[in-house]
């Protein structure tokens, strides 16, 4: 349990950078005036996390990739949600409600389902 909470928290972080990474360009001017910088510097960051993540997950399912890909996923739409809502006020409709719904049941599935 231990390798899927690690994992799962370099999951948030990874997918947090990425966001900032990608839609900071729409939050401080700077981001928008330097994406090569962003992209290599933070590109490398970012893919060493998931790196990580992703063979912490792999142990704890023994081995197996499809449960962290559906991990990853999911928790990438409730950070996506999270940080977009902070730091761009975008507000939620009942589309955007039912697929963080789904989201979440989607990351039940593959921590609870045995």
């Amino acid at each position: 349990m231990k390798n899927l909470i690690i994992g799962a928290f370099l999951f948030v972080i990874a997918q947090s950078l990425i966001w900032i990474q990608t839609n900071g360009q729409f939050v401080w001017p700077w981001f928008k005036k330097n994406p090569v910088i962003l992209s290599v510097v933070g590109g490398s960051i970012i893919s060493y996390i998931f790196i990580k993540a992703t063979a912490l997950v792999a142990v704890h399912f023994d081995g197996l990739l499809w449960p962290g890909r559906f991990l990853t996923q999911g928790i990438g739409i409730l950070v996506f949600f999270l940080m977009t809502l902070l730091l761009m006020n975008e507000g939620v409709n009942t589309k955007t409600l039912i697929s963080l719904g789904l989201a979440v049941i989607l990351i039940s599935v593959q921590i609870f389902w045995k």
